[in-house]
This record gives C-alpha cells, sequence and structure tokens, in this order.
C-alpha cells in the first residue's frame, strides 16, 4: 500500500535511510514527511480494509483512512475527515490539531480540566465543557437590569461575592433568625419625647453624638448577623447613656462563642438570646475579644468568664484573649424593649436613645446594592424562594432622611449599618 501511494523519489529516499541510518533516524524523516497528512498520502479506502493503514507516529499507534473510523469511537487518522470528507483542509502550518482537549476564550484545555465560572464548575470531558448548573450569588445581568432602570438605586459587583452561590449568600452572609413569638409578643414602649416634638427631615446618630456610636465589624462568612448588630447597638446605647464615660465597641465574639443555650455560634441565632446574655452575663470590649480570623473552624470554646459581685455586677475571671488588651471590663445592659411599629416612634426613639436594632428580609439583589434608595427589583428568579429561611438580618438603623428616588419623587428612606 506505501509504495501504491508513495512517489518513487519519497520510496528511495526511505530505502536509502533504512540501510544507511539507524531505525530512529528513519522514523524522524519519515515523520517530517507525513505529520498530519496520513490520508492525503495514502489514500482513502471505502470499506474496513486492514491494508489501509499507516503509522501514527505522534500517538505511537496505526490509524486507518477506511469508513469504518466513521464510529463514534474511531482509530481513523487525524485528517480523514478532512481528506475523505473533503470537509475544510487542515493546514499543519496555521492550525495546530489536538486529538483531545477543550478551548476557552482561545486557550486548550487537556481532557478532565477543571475551571471555574463565576460560582460553576466546568470539567473538559469528551472535548466538551460540562459545567455545573447552580445559581450564582453575583449575577451581571441583574446588575445591568438595575443600573439601566430607574428604580433610583445603582448596583455593583463585588468581588467578595464572586464564586460565591445564591444559597452561600443567604447562608454565611447573613445569620439572623425570624423574630420568635416571645420577641414578638413584647410590648410595645414608646420614646418619652412630647407628641408636638419636630422631627427633623434629616437625622444621622453619629452627628449628634460623635465619637459615642460605632462603625460596623466585618462578619465576612460567619452568618452571625444576631450577634454583630446586637453588641453594636448596646456599645452606642452605653455610650450615649454613659454621656461618653464608656465608649469601648462591644464584641461580637464575645457573643457568638459564649451565648450557649441553643447557640448555632457563624449558623445564625436570635436577637432576643443575644439580649438575654447582654443583661445576665455582660459582654468584654472587641478589643479585649477580637473577632477570629476564622470564626467558623474556632468558635467552639469560650475564652471569657464572668462572675456576679453579689450586687448585681458581674467581672471577668479571666484576661482578656487578647494579650496586648488589659481591661477586661464587662458590660451589661438593662432589660431590652420593643419599639413601637410606628415610623414616627421609631425616628423619636432614635433622636431621643440612639440607634434601634430591626429585622429585615433580604432578596437576591440586595447583595448588588450600591448608593441610592434600595427597593427590590422584581426578578424572573424562583430559585431564592428556597432560601426563604435564611433571608432574615439583624441590621443597625441609625438615622432617616429622604432623597429624590425613582421618576424623580421624592421619598423618606431609612439609613441603617450592617456587618
Amino acid at each position: 500500500m506505501e509504495k501504491q501511494y508513495l512517489s518513487q523519489r519519497e520510496v528511495d529516499l526511505e530505502a536509502y535511510f533504512t540501510r544507511n541510518h539507524t531505525i530512529l533516524e528513519g522514523t524522524r524523516f519519515k515523520r517530517a514527511i507525513f505529520q498530519g497528512r496520513y490520508c492525503r498520502n495514502f489514500g482513502c479506502c471505502e470499506d474496513r480494509d486492514d491494508g489501509c493503514v499507516t503509522e501514527f507516529y505522534e500517538a505511537n499507534a496505526l490509524c486507518y483512512c477506511d469508513k469504518f473510523c466513521d464510529r463514534e469511537n474511531s482509530d481513523c487518522c487525524p485528517d480523514y475527515k478532512s481528506f475523505c470528507h473533503e470537509e475544510k483542509e487542515w493546514d499543519p502550518h496555521t492550525l495546530p490539531w489536538y486529538p483531545e482537549g477543550c478551548f476557552k476564550d482561545g486557550q486548550r484545555y487537556e481532557e478532565g480540566s477543571v475551571i471555574k465560572e463565576n460560582c460553576n464548575s466546568c470539567t473538559c470531558s469528551g472535548q466538551q465543557w460540562k459545567c455545573s448548573q447552580h445559581v450564582c450569588l453575583v449575577r451581571p445581568e441583574l446588575i445591568e437590569q438595575v443600573n439601566k432602570g430607574d428604580y433610583g438605586w445603582t448596583a455593583q459587583n463585588y468581588s467578595q461575592f464572586w464564586g460565591m452561590t445564591l444559597e452561600d449568600g443567604f447562608k454565611f452572609r447573613l445569620g439572623t433568625l425570624p423574630p420568635s413569638p416571645m420577641l414578638l409578643s413584647m410590648n410595645e414602649m414608646t420614646a418619652s419625647l412630647p407628641a408636638t416634638t419636630d422631627l427633623p427631615e434629616f437625622f444621622v446618630a453619629s452627628y449628634k453624638w460623635p465619637g459615642w456610636t460605632h462603625g460596623p465589624l466585618d462578619q465576612k462568612n460567619c452568618a452571625a448577623s444576631w450577634a454583630f448588630s446586637t453588641a453594636s447597638v448596646a456599645a452606642d446605647r452605653i455610650a450615649i447613656q454613659s454621656k461618653g464615660r464608656y465608649t469601648a465597641n462591644l464584641s461580637p465574639q464575645n457573643l457568638i462563642s459564649c451565648c450557649a443555650k441553643n447557640r448555632h455560634g457563624c449558623n445564625s441565632g436570635s436577637i432576643d438570646r443575644a439580649w438575654w446574655y447582654l443583661r445576665k452575663r455582660g459582654l468584654v470590649s472587641h478589643a479585649c475579644y477580637p473577632l477570629f480570623k476564622d470564626q467558623n473552624a474556632t468558635n467552639s470554646g469560650c475564652a471569657m468568664a464572668s462572675r456576679s459581685d453579689g450586687r448585681g455586677k458581674r467581672h471577668a475571671t479571666k484576661p482578656c484573649p487578647n494579650n496586648i488588651e488589659k481591661s477586661n471590663r464587662i458590660y451589661q445592659c438593662s432589660p431590652p424593649y420593643r419599639v413601637s411599629s410606628s415610623e414616627t416612634e421609631i425616628m423619636k426613639e432614635i433622636m431621643q436613645n440612639g440607634p434601634v436594632q430591626a429585622i429585615m428580609k433580604v432578596h437576591e439583589d440586595f447583595f448588588h446594592y450600591k448608593t441610592g434608595i434600595y427597593r427590590h427589583v422584581t426578578s424572573t428568579n424562583k430559585e431564592s424562594e428556597k432560601f426563604l429561611k435564611l433571608q432574615t438580618h439583624a441590621v443597625k438603623l441609625t438615622g432617616w432622611g429622604t432623597l429624590r428616588g425613582a421618576q424623580g419623587r421624592k421619598e423618606k428612606f431609612w439609613m441603617f449599618q450592617m456587618a
């Protein structure tokens, strides 16, 4: 068969190298002549023909140029389809030929390679990408929808959320259980300000009490907004009530690690249990008991204990977990109360006594919020409905105001702080 399709010059050259050089050198010469042009040099056979075969040196195997290699898993020569089926000619000088692998953005990946596309993993299998189908927390199409529409706020792609699934966002970035029946049954309290008090159009707690309110701490992937918001609101109130005598920020890690009854730590929790602990046991400062770098790995043990002095106050029995901080003062609070749900009463409470804690329901678009007055943008994504039990988040209300919102209308808004 070789002599049938090779020119006489090529046969003579092959014989010369076989007689006068090693087999290895002859193989190198043949590879140089025939690389990628097997069927074009040896011809195509109509049916299965064991004689219509040549060596595929790159794969150290034999390949066929007959119709039997039309099978799904064939052993045909690399240029079988291009030459025998007269498809687009393969040019070894312009386009490299790869027997296996997948392409993505102009780059070739080996069989079995795994790449990440946002929150999904894609595996190269059978020259095709096979990807998981998770709904991602960061959705560029949703960001575009918000920013192109007139919703009164703008959206942004936050890099710390890239690669997380929507379920991960609800599970790890929020972390407050829905209000318990006991919490909802608490009597509502109203502020003692006169009913005729003029409420300003714009109010920010930090403007009225500079240095006595505290900024947010990063809860990262610890689902414990129940602890972060409670500690922050309590710290603000203690500073305001003490007229600046005690201005330490309180430790959410103290709550996460030590609030033992029904403790969930970074797996969500209830604000009523957090306030109970703050009243009965007390908290140390954030400087004394700072956040662990990885709360989920190290929150199993409580590193702080306290005892009563018999007069209603408690004192720490251990030094600070942060050995640089010497003050292990225990801070407690009076019994918590529920503020009236009236908008005016909430405003009066904040203006008189300081920030308050609130529980809100979070939708998937909220993770993209950047500026403006947020309102939920209805999405066609039904996936978020699966995580209704994970969508509650505790925040600190710090003020209010009015701005031009959607369609240029003047709208009221609450200012709040979240971890």
